[in-house]
This record gives C-alpha cells, structure tokens and sequence, in this order.
C-alpha cells in the first residue's frame, strides 16, 4: 500500500464539476441493449410499499442499510444524503452536504453511527456522524477529474473505496473501539481486475464472510472479482457474465448484482471458496429505472433508481427507492 493525504479538515469547498465520470456514464447509457420487465411486487398491508420517495431530491445513486427497517441514500450531484424506513414508508433529508459534494456508493457503521460515503469525481470521500449529521472527516483519496470514487465497504477494521478510473482500492482505517478515523493508504491491485479496458471499470465493492477479503464488481468486464487486502491481488469468479455490473449486496453464499442499464439485480450463489458463481435469480420491476446500487434489508432489498436515462445530470421529477423480494425459489 501506499500512503495518501491525511484528512481534511471540515469546510464548505467549491469545486467544479469534471467530466471524466459523466462521461463514462453517458457511454453507459449509450450502450444499453433493450430491457425486459418482470414485476415482482409486496402483496398485504404489513408489508413494505413497492417505492419510497426521496424528497426534493435533485439526483439519486447510492443507498446502505442503517438499523433495523432503515437505509441512508444519498443525492447524487448534490451529495445531501437521506434517512428512510420500509416500515414508514418515507424518507427525510439529514444531511445538507456543503457545496461541491457528491455522494455516490456507501456504507454504514451500526457500531459508530458512522456513515462512509465515496465522493465520485471529486476525489474524494466523506464521513457523517449520522446522530448529530455532522461531518467528521473528508479524505482526497484521488486527483479530482482523473479519478472516480465510486463505492465503499466497510470492514472490522476501516473503509474500502473504488475508482472506476483506475487499478486501485482506497483504504481508512477505523478504530473499532472510539471509532477514530486514520490515514487513508492506496492498495495498487495486481491481476485481471487492476485492467481498466472502459469509460467505467471498477465500481461496487462488498466484503465477504471471512471480513478480509473484497468482492469488487467491474463494469467493463461485466465481471465480479475477490480482492486480497494485503498483496492486492485479484482473481476472477468465474462462470458470470453481468452487462453492465454496478452495485453489489454480498450475505453469506449470495451476491446481489445490479444491472444498472438493463434494469435487473442478478442474485448469485457463489462457491465457498469465491471461485465460481451462478445466477439463481434474475429479480426485475416495473418501476426499476436504471438502478444502481441496493441495500439488503431482512429479506427485503431496497434499490435506488438513478433515472441516468433521462440524461446528465438526470431530470427526472422525482427519485425514489424500490423494493422487492430479495429471495426467491432457489
């Protein structure tokens, strides 16, 4: 690993907006094939509704499970980032990101109340008390426009990001005890999924059981691979072809694969040694509009719809969260 910049002191930045992520997400949505619907909603008053709104939101993309029925979402250009409840059914804005901000993949520390949140094509990454909405620490993991941090994990010992521009992971340690935050490192990835043969290449990241290896999604490959977090080495799961692999939900055996452009989440079933996955279910809505990340919540998976295909930034009326059966017949 290499070291990287300490954090940042908390203050309101001013940053332009760079292009190199947007147009990676235009070449996305220029490629998309057709999409095929097949609508898999809640039947019964106790269950949770089929979406839930995130108000006054300007963009959407990345969303995590908090405690008990809830998740966080974020606001995607403006990087303000929500609160909702499947048992509520509604959602409320708690943090108004300072300007310049932009909240893509996340993840959240039931432990610390400690939200992590990657910062796209500013380079950057957040952390937010999610009692108080403060920001507790704010990391340059990489140079502004050649970069895109695009998703985070976290394990018992810190914070996993990606960047979809180049071969590398991003690393912030956590005490597990006070939570405090330490000096970001950069772990250089070796093997197939350092290679960033497209506009956008590495983007979801969740760990595995073992809490120390990675499984990292790659979009130009429609491919998932594990990640060692000490060589840095990668290896393939074989037998998965996943067009268009953005975020990714991993419990045990299973790993959730969202597709943003064809509007489907695969549900996986991958061998005990990560070697070998296989499709066991292809879960698709009627009202999935591009989504991009989800968050596994009971058997329950809530999937945030970014709404790209209505262009860059989106200008989409509303952005909401869907949710569906995360389990079906095996």
């Amino acid at each position: 690993m290499r070291n990287s910049p300490a954090p940042i002191p908390s203050r309101r930045p001013r940053l332009g907006k760079t292009a190199a992520g947007l147009l990676g997400i235009a070449a996305l949505i220029a490629s998309a094939g057709p999409v095929s619907a097949h609508p898999r909603h809640h039947d019964g008053p106790d269950n949770p509704p089929d979406s839930i709104e995130l108000p006054d939101a300007s963009s959407a993309e990345g969303i995590t499970a908090g405690r008990g029925s809830s998740f966080y979402a974020g606001d995607l250009f403006e990087g303000d980032i929500y609160r909702g409840s499947l048992r509520s059914g509604t959602a409320k804005e708690i943090i108004d990101a300072p300007d310049g901000r932009k909240a893509v993949g996340m993840d959240f520390s039931k432990r610390h109340d400690l939200l992590a949140v990657a910062g796209g094509d500013t380079g950057q990454a957040y952390f937010y008390d999610t009692d108080t909405g403060e920001t507790v620490a704010k990391y340059q993991l990489a140079k502004a426009g050649t970069s895109f941090i695009n998703d985070v994990t976290l394990t018992r010992r810190g914070a996993w990001f990606t960047n979809s521009l180049q071969g590398e992971l991003y690393f912030v340690p956590i005490d597990r005890h006070d939570g405090d935050l330490g000096k970001a490192r950069t772990l250089d990835l070796k093997g197939p999924a350092s290679e960033t043969p497209g506009d956008f290449n590495l983007n979801g990241i969740a760990v595995a059981d073992d809490g120390r290896t990675l499984v990292v999604a790659h979009s130009a490959k429609a491919s998932l691979f594990t990640v060692n977090t000490r060589s840095g080495e990668s290896r393939l799961i074989r037998s998965l072809d996943l067009p268009h692999v953005d975020g990714i939900v991993v419990e045990g055996r299973n790993v959730w694969a969202v597709q943003n452009m064809i509007n489907q989440v695969s549900r996986i079933r991958v061998s005990d040694d990560l070697r070998r996955g296989e499709v066991r279910e292809v879960i698709t809505d009627k009202l999935f509009q591009i989504p991009t990340t989800a968050a596994l919540i009971g058997d329950d998976l809530a999937v945030v719809n970014a709404k790209f295909d209505t262009g860059l930034p989106p200008t989409a009326d509303t952005y909401e969260v869907i949710i569906v059966d995360a389990f079906g017949e095996d």
